[in-house]
């Protein structure tokens, strides 16, 4: 089963861009992870990414297991030009191409079926998933309320000072306007 994944308008050029996807093509998931991360090319940690992003894919819509995945196809195309230009001599101008780069990686299981999962055991992961995320967002509620419950509030006597001394605040501060800021100045 082939699992796809596609990066669009990648601010790269493709002629660069191809050196890396030229690399990774026909490796095993695993090899071609530990090759991006070795690479030393701008695009590397976008493919990386993508890779990513296309074995999720297989994992969680397909059931496929990872171990068992490698890369099919990494197609590199040009996406649109960015256009700039460039004073040149006599007034004229030079034209700048600024190139973007669309990616589309195809995965493929090496032995069809090995280690692939059932339509009943993916729903129960993802039910378990839910449930964790359930159960996460429960504990964040309550130490928010804990948090709540923490903070004392002032007794009336404190709140009346933290009042007045807001006022004596206050009143420190001078007055602001476009008056007092000409007379503030120093005289040059």
């Amino acid at each position: 089963m082939k699992v796809k994944a596609s990066l669009n308008n990648l601010r790269i050029a493709p002629r660069k861009s191809r050196l890396v996807a030229n690399l990774i093509k026909g490796m095993d998931v695993k090899e071609a992870l530990l090759q991006l991360d070795i690479q030393v090319k701008r695009t590397s940690p976008h493919m990386k990414k993508l890779l990513l992003s296309a074995i999720a894919n297989g994992e969680n819509n397909f059931g496929l297991d990872k171990d068992n995945l490698y890369v099919l196809d990494a197609r590199v195309g040009a996406g649109p030009m960015l256009k700039r230009w460039r004073p040149k001599a006599f007034g004229r101008a030079g034209r700048i191409l600024k190139r973007t780069t669309n990616i589309d990686l195809v995965l493929e299981e090496r032995i069809p079926g090995k280690g692939r999962k059932t339509k009943e055991e993916m729903e129960k992961n993802k039910e378990q998933r839910l449930n964790e995320r359930k159960k996460i967002g429960k504990e964040q509620v309550a130490k928010e309320k804990e948090d709540e419950k923490d903070v004392t509030l002032p007794v009336q006597g404190k709140a009346e000072e933290i009042k007045k001394e807001e006022e004596i605040i206050k009143k420190d501060v001078p007055k602001k306007g476009w008056a007092k800021k000409i007379f503030r100045r120093k005289a040059m």
